[in-house]
This record gives C-alpha cells, structure tokens and sequence, in this order.
C-alpha cells in the first residue's frame, strides 16, 4: 500500500523535480473538483476543458507558485478563475467583433473606419488627419491603432472615460465629413 502525499508535498516535489506521479496524483484530486466548480460559472463545456487544462499546466510549468499560505483547492481555484474570466473575456471581443462585421456587411453606408481605409487607398487620409486637433488625433492614436479600451486610453491620456468617448466621437464625425 502506497502512502498518500500532502497536497504541499505533491506541489513541492512538482516545483522543485518536475515529478510527474506527483503531478498526476494532484491532477486526479483536484481536476474534477475544479471543472465542476467551473462549469457552475460557465455552461460552455469546451472553454471549461481548456481553463482546467490551462490552470493544471500553469501550475506544471512552475509559472503559478504554490506560496503554502491556505488550501491548495483555493490556491488553485484562484488560477482557474483568472483564466475563465480571461476566456469569457476573448470569446466576448471575438463574438462583438462578428457581430460588428456583420452588421458592416449589411449597412448601406460606410463607417468612418471604412471611410479611413478607403481614404488611404486615394491619398487624402493624411490631410484629414492633419486637419484634426491634437486632442482627437491622440484618442485615434490610442483607441483605433493602439486598440486601447476607453479605460486603458483615458489613463494613457489622463483624461476621464467620458471625455476619450466625446473626442472619439467628434474624430470620427470630422473624419467622415472630410472623407465624403
């Protein structure tokens, strides 16, 4: 009969051998454990698998480190909801930008953006760029080519959220008269 390790020594001998029994044992523990508790936050199954695989792998490749301060179901329970929150937040800019092409596909005018990439193509993007104030151009800078939230944009700026939305908006609105 083989004795049960502790959780910490399982982790210890992952962390400092790569022991891969050790490995196997805290997957067995923990793996279903984990992926129930998941699938309570998230319905899709697939997007589940992968956070539990990804958590188990984080914790294989060293890059998430057992500290031994609480249990080790928390420790890890920690990792894979970071995850899922980062998988929810993929499958949520994916699913809006679909749903943007989509309705691009199907609208009989031209966005600003589309206005822009065709301005390009005639020479006249640089002159209507020129012609806007520094404030706009740096919004544009931050939100279209750095894909900046308004969040990450209005600290870059150190201006409110509020007020990266109203520039963006008054850029896109010169943009589009001076591309028409």
């Amino acid at each position: 009969m083989s004795e049960t390790r502790s959780d910490g020594d399982l982790l210890r001998a992952i962390a400092a051998d790569g022991d891969r029994r050790a490995f196997e044992e805290l997957y067995r523990r923990y793996a279903p454990w984990l992926t129930a508790r998941m699938r309570g936050r998230c319905a899709d199954a697939g997007v589940v698998d992968d956070v539990v695989q990804e958590t188990f792998l984080a914790v294989w490749r060293g890059s998430a480190r057992y500290r031994e301060e609480g249990d080790v179901a928390g420790w890890l329970w920690r990792i894979g909801s970071r995850r899922l929150i980062d998988a929810l937040r993929g499958d949520g800019a994916r699913g809006r930008l679909r749903q943007a092409l989509a309705r691009l596909r199907h609208r009989d005018e031209a966005s600003a953006e589309e206005r822009v990439l065709a301005g390009v193509e005639h020479g006249d993007l640089a002159g209507a760029l020129v012609r806007l104030s520094p404030e706009l151009r740096a919004v544009l800078q931050a939100t279209v080519i750095d894909g900046l939230t308004t969040r990450e944009a209005a600290v870059l700026l150190g201006i409110p959220p509020g007020t990266v939305k109203t520039r963006a908006l008054r850029a896109r609105k010169q943009l589009r008269e001076a591309l028409a």
